[in-house]
């Protein structure tokens, strides 16, 4: 992209791995395997090494090189080429010897091999090095607090690199910075404190930020050197060179430095589980060309720090993340010990504030929301949790300023400002929402953090970066304060923790549920055995009675009769009641085998049954319109009918004894059901 074809509006997409440029301080040199052919270079080749680009192109690097240093750099590529850089380099022009450090990587099917001119005071003494790195690390890792060992960075990469300012940059959760720690020259206006927006640094440059550990810009003033051609020969497209240490950045990044005063610049590159934590960035306010093995220990330097941040944020605050910790604990007992999900967490609703500092919570259980604390008016939480639910990413969602995000929540800005949300089931919509107030807050930025508009010559408006940075007070409001990282560490352990209870829980039900399947296998055995065993002397008892009656009836009086009659009912009732219990015992367990049934046929045959067994019952049953045909399991069914009707002649204590049996219809959405219903009089 050109100068005039970038500006803020359009910087985010802009293609800074592929410029087709690189700064004129080095040559670069694309190569292809196997020969290591030049298929590219830089066009400054002529005034670099004294050979002209059209020279160059399609030898092999033997005809630049010598052997031996051919040799070093095959086999630099075949080892860790960070670990083997720079080579030294040697060429011959007219009579005299240029030297330079070089630097090379692969890039896909491609060799870079980069030439950087050594200084006359550059030389590589390995003692040096490790005495110069020594004490910096030692400060590093001997610094208690993220913010001591941030200061000790800046002092130690300012006096390696003689720098006029060194500062610690940090990005938050949107991607703006703030100047943490700051080494500088007493002259200079001071940046610490002061914040700078996500547009500072585009996305695509935080990328090519995490894969570089060192950027340097020896002169912001300089003119970029194009590559020849301008699509290398093997891919016939730009050469990606995110790699590079000489590819030439944005023009507007150019603009930036000259807006800020800065005539060289350096930055490094803390990185925190893979990701661009912020930076350590260097402005001197002229050019300043630092030497590959200075730039070496200020690499080195960032990679300790890498190391070092998470050890030193996880002994920040240590009483406020232990105190957490013992909250959370209480919560997952509370949780243990409860039958409910919701009945656990509201036992210790204070705890469930406190375990993230909200000023209230709102927990959903399927279509139920118990608000704890201050929230949200209750009218307004089903749409939010509807809508956050569709934020969710890993199980959690947290911002500190909700109505940017979901403009239904200015309304309610005074109480839920911030959100932090657990999903602990999104199947049975198991959510917890905490809520932290708007609080307003003065921040300073370093200049004006609103995209300003010029005018160009042909009248055009232009976005561009801000001229001044001198602080600048913005009053914020409708945000609340952040969410800690350890806070929202403890959040996700949560949900974990309550998986786990909840597994227990279902181990435990499984369990239960095994013990109840044993149970009522032994309620099988024990219905069986009553229904056989036991009804064998029943029966003896019954056919002796009814003998006793036919042949002794006669000599016994009325009340020795009705003695004997009532022994004959007694008999015939426990076997209706032995008989009970083994269907009882079967009920509910047999798996259902449904199928189109036939009601008016079940209830014949409940009819029948009944008429045989109770030969002197004189009741009617009335049938006065067909029953319908329906799907269930026949013997359950048949059951049912049959208990039914028993029950309708057992207590009808009228002269004239009937049952009716019908059916109402019942329409619904999808289909007609048939409600049986028995009338007895």
């Amino acid at each position: 992209m050109t100068y005039q074809a970038v500006d803020l509006t359009n910087c985010d997409r802009e293609q800074i791995h592929i410029p087709g440029l690189i700064q004129p301080h080095g040559v670069l040199l694309v190569l292809q395997e196997p020969d290591l052919t030049i298929v590219q270079v830089s066009s400054n080749t002529l005034e670099s090494i004294g050979h002209p680009p059209k020279d160059l192109l399609g030898k092999p690097l033997l005809a630049l090189l010598t052997a031996k240093q051919i040799a070093t750099i095959r086999q630099c590529l075949s080892e860790d080429f960070e670990s083997v850089n720079p080579l030294d380099i040697s060429i011959k022009r007219a009579a005299k010897l240029l030297k330079f450090d070089g630097i090379v990587h692969r890039q896909q099917a491609l060799i870079i091999l980069e030439l950087e001119p050594k200084q006359k005071s550059q030389k590589a003494d390995f003692v040096e090095f490790y005495q110069r790195v020594k004490g910096a690390i030692t400060k590093i890792q001997k610094a208690p607090t993220l913010l001591e060992m941030s200061e000790a960075v800046v002092k130690e990469v300012r006096k390696v690199t003689g720098f006029d300012r060194v500062m610690v940059y940090q990005f938050d959760a949107e991607g703006a910075g703030r100047a943490i720690a700051e080494a500088r020259a007493h002259a200079l206006t001071p940046y610490l404190g002061l914040h700078y927006p996500p547009t500072d640094i585009p996305k695509q440059a935080k990328e090519l930020y995490t894969l570089n550990w060192l950027r340097l810009i020896p002169d912001s003033t300089y003119e970029s050197v194009a590559l020849v051609p301008a699509h290398n020969l093997v891919e016939n497209r730009p050469t990606d060179l995110s790699l590079s240490v000489l590819r030439s950045v944005s023009p507007l990044h150019l603009e930036y430095l000259s807006n800020m005063g800065v005539g060289a610049s350096m930055s490094i590159s803390p990185i925190q589980d893979q990701k661009l934590w912020g930076l350590i960035a260097c402005h001197h306010s002229t050019p300043r060309h630092v030497p590959y093995n200075v730039r070496t220990i200020c690499e080195f330097v960032g990679q300790v720090m890498s190391v070092e941040l998470t050890n030193k944020e996880n002994h920040e605050d240590l009483d406020y993340k232990m105190s957490l910790k013992s909250l959370q604990g209480k919560l997952v007992e509370s949780l243990s010990q409860s039958e409910r999900f919701l009945d656990g967490l509201l036992q210790l609703d204070s705890n469930l504030l406190d375990l993230v500092s909200a000023s209230g919570a709102a927990i959903c259980a399927g279509d139920q929301i118990i608000c704890v604390g201050q929230t949200p008016p209750e009218t307004e939480l089903p749409a939010l949790r509807d809508w956050v639910k569709t934020q969710i990413q890993h199980n959690l969602f947290e911002t500190r300023s909700l109505a940017q995000l979901y403009p239904a929540a200015a309304s309610f800005k005074a109480v839920a400002s911030g959100v932090l949300v657990l999903e602990i089931s999104a199947f049975h919509q198991n959510y917890i929402l905490w809520f932290r107030p708007e609080v307003i807050q003065t921040v300073n930025w370093g200049g004006n953090p609103n995209k300003p508009v010029e005018i160009t010559d042909d009248g055009e408006t232009r976005l561009s970066p801000r001229k001044s940075f001198e602080r600048w007070q913005e009053t914020v409001q409708g945000c609340s304060l952040l969410w800690r990282a350890c806070e929202i560490e403890i959040v996700t352990e949560l949900r974990s923790l309550i998986v786990g209870v909840i597994l227990k829980q279902a181990d435990d039900l499984a369990e239960i549920n095994l013990e109840l399947e044993r149970s009522n296998s032994e309620l099988d055995s024990f219905a069986y055995i009553a229904s056989h065993d036991l009804k064998e002397p029943l029966r003896g008892i019954h056919n002796y009675s009814n003998i006793l009656m036919e042949d002794y009836a006669r000599v016994l009086d009325a009340d020795g009769v009705d003695k004997l009659n009532t022994v004959v009912r007694l008999t015939q009732r426990m076997e209706d009641l032995i008989n009970s219990l083994l269907h009882y015992s079967r009920l509910g367990r047999a798996e259902l085998s449904r199928q189109p049934t036939n009601l008016a046929e079940v209830v014949r045959q409940a009819i029948d049954t009944l008429r045989i067994s109770q030969p002197q019952s004189s009741i009617e049953f009335r049938l006065p319109r067909s029953l319908p045909t329906i799907s269930c399991d026949r013997t359950q069914i048949s059951e049912l009918f049959t208990n039914l009707l028993t029950n309708a002649i057992k207590y009808n204590d009228k002269a004239e004894k009937w049952v009716e049996i019908g059916c109402k219809e019942r329409s619904t959405r999808n289909l007609d059901r048939a409600t049986p219903t028995l009338v007895s009089d």
